[in-house]
């Protein structure tokens, strides 16, 4: 027989029987296991230890692997280069610019047959077709361009992804040590530890549990938390989230064999069909469309959409009806919490709305100047041909023509900024990766520019504002107050065998201390740093607390109270050797004070805790350590006895009610009270100060005692002397916002953000309803901008209503981290300040190429318009303005967008939701530099030839061969701009443009070999560009006036900005305007009302934007056409690593290579709903107004607000 070292390789269980096994719930999988022997003996089928676990070697993993699968799902391929390029191939403006451009080259080969028409140079004859073709080759250019970014972009955000995967590890014990794994390496047989916050990677049998619930609503829709236990529920399944409790498993399914990637499968498939038949009912609607308005029925969309409506209605509330009936509904409550975020998230990103309503007035301004530069030469020329001349027609003025109609497209190209939403991508890419080194793991783009604008931070306190390194330093034993740590021999014996006992046993047995690395480092807190520090003081006091574990096993345990939010304690039950049990408990000293009578005094004597002795020891003691900064945690006990009880203890008959908690946990006799130190890190402080300078109140947001709240704001800088604030406790807080009948109200909140500064003793809720009052107030001119930070699963509700969810890396639940936008890999609040400045600077690299795009726009427009009417040519030629608005914005929006943050971002304030995009500064800028290049430039156009002794250009037929005068005329205007850039680098009126130019590597590079390649297109671009070679007197003309512009610059900042009217600026107004304007994508002209319809050239340019749609505002197009269930678990599962670029990554898989399990679950929906709606498929105007959600109410969520935050 095979062996696998030293056992056999055939398992006791096949693949088969696994799986089956994990379909089973409740008392029917209990009776499962016990068919095949009970847990211990799957274990031993799987030939695995329960307090073992696997061996750990090489060969037994493989094994299992080749057995049982890998925890991973094969992805889906990314799309190919070519699909990308055939994408970008879609741009109206690049298809009429090829279809113009191929007329423009057969005509160019076409020699007519009439012996009076006009004989050629034999030059031109020759090389015709060259602009036709240097037309076709900058489409092609443009087209491999966008693909390459894409699809470079594309594995960087794929990288991002795994980056975030890579940072899920899960603890499972092998080779008897607990260790921590990548989800990815997870293997059946393993033995997994379960615990409050995790996002389960795979399915198991439990083998021991303590007061475990399960949130399953990403697999049943169902939001109630499911309870757990051996006895009870063994089944605990991959994608579900342990919201109470803590366990241990034995990995029973991994991958696609798991119930969720077995669901993941069918809904991969089911997605992919359902993609298919959305392309297919497009299809048919449009052609239904093309039939009734040929048989003259004008109004056949809005019949389709009327008779289409009423149907799809009448599905959706069947199927509701249909789950709910089967158990699966999930409650109104939950799905309007997800609609009222997604909502939220939709109208989270400023910098988006205020760029769609900008490049919808450059839209409108391009597409008309375009329109009328055409209508303007096709006049002057059928004038001068036909009327003036009096030629007949010839076939050789469609050339004329098709050349007039490329010139017009020309134009409408350089008005669209296509550069716009590569600036906006390269800058946010650049900023993420940057962010990165920074310990800000971004997930959701728009967060990255979000706190820019970002005006408050609610912060927790520990591990954020403090080291998270706790160390108990203060001690109240036996009436004796000990400021220096006490010895075993200081305690009376009794008392000291107790108090190590309770912390050690009534302590998550995944809370450990380490030893360090290396000799002299300090120990490793692992787990809950509370208990890391309880566990440290009864090291201190001499004992091994793990020999006290390995005695009572977790096992043993009769009952565990998990602490949560609402307890703000734990206990733990466990038998006595002479029989009866004992209960344990430790919380917040206030709390455990309540229900102590008995209290161990002078020398150990048990005494009576009178109320007159609690409030002497809170007032003496608790105090007293709270303003020190200490967090302050009460040990006690409780005996319950079978035989004669003691005054202390209790006596019973048989097993007490363990589900009756307010009556377990009463009459408790007080061993100890600890003060634990958590040092505010150093570096704190001075990011405050910075935040406070930088216009952003931060709020400090504790479960802590009011008094060590009050300490630690005040050694942070959040609380300062003489300023008007407001400190207050969660009741307090609640008691002020409430009316009479208890509800919230948005006037009492209003009353209390502006000072509150911190709020003690809070819960999850009270943080939420906080959140929410500042985002939901009008108190302020412009609407709060409000970050938060969080760590407990409970966090998730304030995290995703926040503009900002910052979730910690280190202590946060994966939950927490789901929920979030930023996930802080320290843990520090230095991080957020950091965030903040790259937030700015995202911002502000967008304002510095729209500042340098527009005046390029601006100028080149004007000049192709005038030209045209003064000269009946464009002095820019169509391959001289493609390369100038392809080449040039491409490599300016890589130049500008990578500029670093400087400090001096910090200095100023916010700049708010409504200012303008474009400030006065800038526009004052781009008019002036217009100017400025606009005089040169129709200076050289009309007395250019004069002043440089040159052939004038001007006048020439449409077919002449390029000169001098037009050359020296689009070289200056490229010098200006090149010049120009180097001042687009300051937005704020700052007079030294060159500071910092050499500490950007990637702008000056680009700046040089922008430089390099006009020489080389001036010099030898000839008839592909409509180039002539320049002389050395000639260039230094076009580089004189391009240094003009430096000079120019300095001109212009001394004009005071203050005294220019404010309608100079553009984007002004509330983004909440202009979300329709974002949402409107190509398939909405497929499927509008005609009375509602738009214009034909808002068309144009509306499609002509589809890429900044796309890219900049993360696909929602895609959520428009596919549908999605309205429930909670959609918002809740929905990693969206990169929201700005879902369209270019499918929003299912990770990498290239493979993708672990855990993270594709991030990014799972809800089965039932969704599986239930994929037959109705329907487009987003007809979806039926029930399905309009409200937003979140408070009330609601906080009475289901049973889930647990850490103590």
């Amino acid at each position: 027989m095979a062996t696998i070292d030293g056992r056999p390789a055939q398992y006791g269980i096949s693949l088969k029987q696994l799986r089956e096994l994990m379909e089973h719930r409740g008392p029917e999988g209990v009776n499962k296991i016990a068919e095949f022997g009970g847990i211990h003996e799957l274990c031993k089928k799987l030939y695995t230890s329960p307090n073992e676990g696997l061996s750990g070697s090489k060969a037994d993993e493989e094994h299992r692997r080749e057995t049982f699968g890998s925890n991973v799902i094969p992805p889906k391929p990314p799309k190919t280069f070519l699909t990308l390029v055939w994408e970008a191939l879609q741009d109206v403006t690049l298809i009429i610019l090829e279809v113009a451009a191929l007329v423009s080259l057969g005509l160019s080969f076409y020699k007519p047959a009439d012996e009076d028409a006009p004989v050629l140079q034999e030059e031109e004859e020759h090389h015709g077709w060259i602009e036709g073709l240097a037309i076709l080759i900058s489409v092609i250019v443009v087209v491999i361009v966008t693909a390459f970014n894409d699809y470079s972009k594309e594995r960087q955000f794929r990288g991002l992804q795994n980056r975030i995967e890579g940072e899920h590890k899960f603890s499972v014990i092998r080779g008897g040590e607990v260790c921590q794994i990548s989800v990815g390496d997870i293997l059946v047989g393993d033995i997994a530890q379960v615990k409050y916050g995790d996002l389960l990677p795979a399915d198991g049998c439990l083998i021991q549990s303590n007061d475990l619930k399960v949130d399953e609503s990403s697999l049943t829709g169902e939001s109630d938390h499911v309870k757990k236990g051996a006895d009870v529920d063994p089944m605990v399944l991959s994608g579900t989230h342990v919201m109470e409790g803590s366990g241990k498993m034995v990995v029973t399914a991994v991958g696609v064999n798991s119930q969720a990637g077995i669901i993941f499968t069918l809904l991969g498939a089911a997605v992919d069909e359902q993609e298919a038949e959305i392309k297919k009912m497009k299809k048919e609607a449009k052609r239904a469309i093309k039939q009734k308005s040929l048989t003259g029925e004008s109004d056949g969309r809005a019949q389709i959409k009327g008779n289409q409506a009423p149907t799809q209605r009448q599905t959706v509330t069947s199927e509701g009806t249909k789950s709910e009936s089967e158990g699966n509904h999930v409650p109104q409550s939950s799905s309007s919490s997800a609609a009222a975020e997604t909502g939220h998230k939709k109208e989270k990103s400023v910098l988006q709305a205020k760029l769609t309503k900008l490049a919808i007035q450059i839209g409108y301004a391009g597409s008309t100047i375009a329109v009328l530069t055409v209508i303007i030469l096709i006049i002057q020329f059928c004038i001068k041909t036909f009327v003036i001349d009096e030629k007949p027609w010839k076939n050789t003025y469609a050339n004329n023509l098709v050349k007039h109609l490329i010139i017009g497209v020309t134009v409408l190209v350089v008005a669209v900024p296509e550069g716009l939403p590569l600036a906006v991508t390269l800058s946010l890419a650049y900023s993420v990766k940057k962010m990165m080194k920074d310990n800000n793991l971004v997930r959701h783009l728009d967060a990255c520019e979000t706190m820019g604008n970002a005006t408050a931070i609610c912060s927790d306190k520990t591990g954020t504002l403090t080291t998270n390194r706790m160390t108990v330093v203060q001690s109240y034993i036996c009436e004796k107050l000990c400021k220096v740590l006490p010895t075993l021999s200081d305690i009376p014996q009794h008392v000291g065998n107790l108090i190590t006992m309770g912390i050690s046993v009534n302590s998550a047995y995944t809370s450990n201390i380490m030893g360090g690395h290396n000799p002299g480092d300090l120990p490793i807190q692992v787990g809950n740093k509370t208990e890391c520090a309880l566990l440290g003081f009864v090291q201190g006091l001499g004992v091994k607390y793990q020999s006290i574990r390995d005695e009572i096993t977790e096992d043993k345990f009769t009952r565990v109270y998990t602490f949560n939010s609402v307890r703000k304690s734990m206990g733990t039950v466990i038998p006595r050797p002479n029989g009866g049990y004992r209960l344990y408990t430790k919380g917040a000293s206030e709390i455990i004070m309540k229900k102590c009578a008995f209290i161990y005094g002078h020398e150990g004597t048990l005494e009576k805790f009178t109320r007159d002795m609690q409030e002497r020891l809170i007032r003496e003691v608790i105090e007293p350590m709270a303003c020190d900064g200490l967090r302050t945690i009460s040990v006690a006990y409780r005996d319950f006895v079978p035989g004669k009880a003691a005054i202390n203890e209790v006596h019973i008959d048989g097993e007490p009610n363990w589900d009756d908690e307010e009556n377990i946990m009463t009459n408790l006799t007080c061993l100890c009270v600890v003060g634990i130190e958590d040092p505010v890190r150093p570096e704190v402080p001075d990011a405050i100060r910075k935040c406070q300078r930088a216009g952003i109140t931060v709020r400090m947001v504790t479960g802590d005692n009011i008094n060590t709240a009050r300490s630690i704001a005040s050694k942070c800088g959040i609380l300062r002397p003489n300023d008007d604030f407001l400190i207050l406790e969660g009741k307090e807080f609640n008691r002020r916002i409430r009316d009479s009948n208890g509800d919230i109200q948005q006037h009492l909140i209003d009353k209390v953000w502006p000072k509150l500064r911190v709020l003690a003793r809070s819960s999850p809720t009270d943080k939420y309803t906080l959140v929410k009052g500042i985002i939901d107030s009008t108190v302020s001119e412009n609407r709060e901008v409000v970050a938060v930070t969080g760590d407990g699963t409970n966090d998730g509700p304030a995290l995703k209503k926040a503009d900002v969810g910052f979730a910690m890396g280190i202590a946060g639940t994966d939950v927490a981290k789901e929920a979030s936008d930023i996930i802080l890999t320290d843990d520090n609040f230095s991080s957020i300040v950091k965030a903040v400045m790259w937030g700015r600077n995202v911002y502000d690299s967008i304002a510095k190429f729209l500042q340098f795009q527009l005046t390029v726009n601006v100028v080149a427009v004007i000049v192709a318009f005038i030209g045209a009417c003064a000269v009946q040519d464009s002095p820019l030629k169509a391959v001289q303005m493609l390369w100038v608005n392809l080449i040039m914005d491409t490599l300016a929006s890589l130049a500008l967008a990578t500029e670093f943050p400087t400090p001096d971002l910090l200095l100023r304030k916010p700049y708010g939701r409504t200012k303008p995009l474009i400030s006065r500064t800038m526009m004052k800028n781009i008019l002036g530099q217009a100017l400025y290049q606009l005089v040169i430039i129709f200076g050289l156009l009309f007395v250019g030839d004069l002043i440089l002794d040159i052939e004038s250009g001007r006048g020439q037929e449409l077919n002449a061969g390029p000169t001098q005068h037009f050359t020296i005329i689009f070289n200056t205007f490229v010098m200006m701009t090149l010049f120009n850039e180097i001042n687009a680098r300051k937005i704020h009126g700052q007079r030294n443009v060159i500071e910092g130019l050499l500490t950007n590597p990637i702008f000056y590079t680009i700046w040089i070999f922008t430089m390099i390649s006009q020489v080389l297109i001036i010099q030898y671009g000839k008839m592909a560009f409509s180039t002539k070679a320049l002389s050395l007197d000639q260039w230094l003309w076009c580089v004189f006036f391009g240094i003009g512009t430096l000079v120019w610059g300095q001109l212009i900042t001394s004009v005071p900005t203050r005294k220019l009217p404010k309608i100079l600026s553009w984007g002004r107004g509330h983004p909440e305007e202009y979300t329709d304007a974002m949402n409107l994508g190509e398939e909405r002209f497929d499927s509008i009302d005609s009375d509602k319809k738009p214009r034909a050239g808002q068309i144009l340019w509306i499609r002509g934007l589809t890429r900044l749609q796309t890219q900049v505002i993360g696909g929602e197009l895609q959520e428009r056409l596919i549908p999605v269930p309205y429930s909670k678990s959609n918002t809740d599962q929905a990693i969206r690593v990169v929201n700005a670029f879902r369209q270019g990554l499918d929003a299912r898989y990770g990498d290239h290579t493979n993708t672990s399990l855990a993270e594709v679950l991030r990014k799972q929906t809800s089965l039932s709903k969704r599986l239930s709606e994929t037959s109705s498929i329907e487009y987003a105007d007809n979806i039926p107004d029930e399905l309009t959600i409200p937003e979140i109410d408070v009330e609601r969520l906080s009475s289901h607000s049973h889930t647990e935050t850490a103590v």
